[in-house]
Order: structure tokens, then sequence, then C-alpha cells
């Protein structure tokens, strides 16, 4: 089987198990069939099962007992499904995973190469946010430019052209976490934003190794978040 062919069919098992999950087909504590009747379940092989069952551990949903089985250890919100159809979640997760290095290491460099002009741009990008959140407006468009913005000041357009080819899907997966954040609590949006601010800090203060660890932070958090729902 081709390694392309292999991933495609682990992703839609992957989405295919989360469905079961959120929809409590698969309760929280309670062990999973085995592998081999998953496997039947989904008409697929042991391999490519391992593969959507590995990135469902990534993903804190499923946990791995030694000689008992894989159990269910979180049941993700159903409101997810309001933002993202299940078809998309795999790849919005694996986005998420994507952008946790090469954008920590765009703040990095951020942080020691930008200009005055790009840091006033990071600056009023965050501000752009806060108004937004004021007005509990989703903000999709404000937070990719907050991140294009540091990109920019990597000043190295590898980063740029990256950032500038996921656009889509970079937005896809803010919009699902901005609009579950809308729908939980204005602490929750200020969380948010205290990461973006953590971030900004660092690239003014100039310190390359703070900014890539608040980039890291945000960006696993918000991943993390996906699955958090509306509690």
């Amino acid at each position: 089987m081709a390694q392309d062919e292999k991933f495609s069919l682990a992703s839609a098992v992957y989405e295919k198990i989360l469905e079961a999950i959120i929809e409590g087909q698969y309760p929280v504590n309670k062990k999973l069939p085995t592998e081999a009747q998953l496997c039947q379940r989904y008409e697929v092989s042991r391999p490519v099962l391992r593969d959507a069952l590995a990135r469902l551990k990534e993903d804190e949903l499923v946990v791995s007992r030694r000689g008992s089985g894989s159990f269910v250890i979180r049941q993700p919100d159903s409101a997810v499904l309001k933002f993202a159809p299940i078809s998309s979640i795999a790849d919005i997760q694996r986005c998420f995973e994507f952008r946790t290095n090469v954008e920590a290491r765009a703040a990095y460099l951020a942080a020691l190469r930008r200009t005055q002009e790009q840091l006033d741009q990071i600056r009023r990008c965050y501000d752009i946010i806060d108004e937004a959140n004021a007005r509990q407006d989703l903000a999709t468009d404000e937070d990719y430019r907050f991140h294009l913005a540091i990109t920019e000041a990597a000043n190295n357009h590898y980063y740029i052209t990256v950032m500038k080819s996921l656009n889509e899907s970079i937005k896809e997966g803010m919009n699902l976490t901005r609009g579950l954040s809308l729908m939980a609590s204005q602490e929750r949006l200020q969380m948010v934003q205290y990461e973006h601010l953590a971030i900004v800090e660092a690239i003014c203060d100039k310190d390359g190794e703070r900014a890539e660890a608040a980039m890291r932070s945000h960006i696993d958090n918000a991943r993390h978040r996906m699955f958090e729902g509306t509690q």
C-alpha cells in the first residue's frame, strides 16, 4: 500500500472513531473494541488502524493500557461539529501539529530580527484582536493576520510562503477554536489573548527562546482546546 493511501485511510478511520466517541458510542473510561474488531468494523488493516489510534492518543482522546487495550479518556464536545465537518477534523489537527514547529521557530527569529516597524505591526494586530474580542466577533482573519505579521518579522521568505500556502487550513482551525471560545466564556477568549500577549512581549524584548516557547505553547493549547468544546 502506498504511503499516501495509508495516510488517507488512517485519517478516515480516525474520523470515524472520533465521531463515535463524540456520539457516545465509545464512552469515556470504557475500553475500545479490540484491534481485530475495529479492523473488521472499519474494513482496514492493522497498520492503518494503529496509525489512526496513534493520532487519537496524540490528541489525548485515547490511551493504551498495557495488557488491557485502548481506553477512551475524553469525549469532545459535540459543539466541535458546528464549526467543522468530521471529514476535516484530522486535517485540522495535523495542521496544528505542523504549525507548532514552523511558527515557533518563526517567532524565535522574529524576536531577533524584527524591525521597529514590524513590531508596531504585530502590536496593531494584537490590538485589533482585543477590539474584536470586546465585540464578541469571531475574528478569524484578525487572528491569522497576527500570526502572519510575526512570520513576516522573521524576515525569511520561506516561512512566509508556508504560512500563505496554508492560509485556508490555518483559518479553518482558527475558525473552529475561536468559535468554541466564543461559545464558552469571556475568560476563554481572554486566556487566548494572554497567550498572544506573551508572544508579543517576548518579541518586543528580543528574547528568541521565550518567543519560541510562547508560540509553541499557544499553538499546542489551541490544538487541545479544539476538543475541550465549550466547557
